[in-house]
């Protein structure tokens, strides 16, 4: 018989995220922690993430919803997609937490060369909004990490701007050594949004995530169909979890990427029927996490390296908090590794 109860933490920005939709200072993450009856020792820890006015779960009852989960672990846990549609982030905490649980090794979700430490995942470098030459800095502070992918966010500064730190930035690093994804986060407007691409697309472009709010199926098609710039999906997935769903939207829009965040979507298992109705369609994929604590970071990285793609992965966020939970993950020259030597530290997870 399971038994589970939460935790919550809120994590500290070391440096304010500035993004289209604010400027983030800190963030909250819900803890589900289970173990079982005839074994209290061993306990499975998974993480809640929620985004602040980006999650489906961003709502008045959502702890009242994780008490209901957490008080009926049994039921939940057989009826993650049935009972928990609305509610992505938990689903995806249940699914981790019993996956640590069942584990051997705690917190080694996935064994593989990754936990090893024998191997590694390369990622993109995250460039925060700013001013031009704030987010210029941080382009030429990636590269001397050895970065040669880096995702910027764009559309909340003057467009001009933008465009302005692009030149600068080409200028210097050319579209063969420096692979560059820009996100709009839903920031332009319809009648502006292929004029906009056009004018990016001078710049070298791998691709720009969702430059439509999402919902907009008519005109994200319309992009899709004639932008200069591979188009990748982000927040177009969420609340998508039914195969017909996933491939009708797909169908649809026929976008080039789709942009896979497990805590938003609704966990490990959505996701890989993303993957598997992107793949028979040609679309590409790669996997983001979404400013989840190491505990999420370490699930999803976990997972994405036994998919063994060979595009960039958006996995760099677990250096973004003063606070965050000391794990075994570190970024050495642009890349995400598992060095068991640096133990994790869940007290502040465990304590009563």
């Amino acid at each position: 018989m399971l038994k589970a109860n939460f935790k919550k933490l809120t994590f500290q920005f070391k440096k304010p995220g500035g993004t289209s939709r604010g400027v983030l200072l800190d963030k909250d993450s819900w803890f589900i922690i289970v173990h079982n009856e005839d074994n209290p020792a061993k306990k499975g820890i998974g993480e809640c993430s929620i985004i602040k006015k980006l999650s489906m779960d961003d709502r008045p009852d959502f702890e009242s919803k994780l008490k209901e989960v957490t008080a009926d672990i049994n039921i939940a846990s057989n009826g993650l997609i049935e009972g928990l549609k609305e509610f992505p982030s938990i689903r995806f905490g249940i699914e981790t937490a019993l996956l640590d649980l069942n584990s051997e090794t705690s917190q080694i979700l996935f064994p593989s060369a990754f936990t090893l430490g024998e191997s590694n995942i390369p990622i993109n470098g995250l460039i925060w909004m700013g001013n031009v030459e704030n987010m210029y800095q941080q382009v030429k502070e990636k590269v001397a990490a050895g970065f040669d992918c880096i995702k910027l966010k764009i559309g909340a500064i003057n467009f001009e701007d933008e465009l302005l730190l692009l030149k600068k930035i080409r200028k210097e690093f050319s579209g063969y050594d420096l692979e560059l994804r820009v996100d709009a986060n839903g920031a332009f407007i319809p009648d502006e949004a292929l004029e906009k691409l056009k004018r990016l697309s001078e710049y070298q472009l791998h691709s720009i995530e969702q430059p439509v709010r999402q919902g907009q199926w008519q005109e994200m098609t319309r992009l899709c169909e004639m932008s200069p710039i591979p188009i990748a999906l982000d927040e177009e997935l969420i609340g998508l979890t039914e195969k017909e769903e996933i491939e009708n939207m797909l169908d649809t829009i026929r976008p080039q990427f789709i942009i896979l965040k497990p805590s938003l979507i609704g966990g490990l298992k959505v996701s890989e029927s993303w993957i598997r109705a992107a793949e028979t369609r040609k679309i590409g994929w790669w996997v983001t996490s979404a400013l989840e604590s190491n505990i999420g970071l370490n699930a999803i990285a976990q997972w994405s390296y036994t998919l063994q793609t060979n595009m960039y992965q958006g996995l760099g966020t677990g250096q973004l908090f003063k606070n965050n939970v000391p794990s075994p993950l570190q970024i050495q020259n642009a890349a995400l590794h598992y060095y068991d030597h640096n133990e994790w530290n869940l007290n502040a997870l465990l304590d009563e």
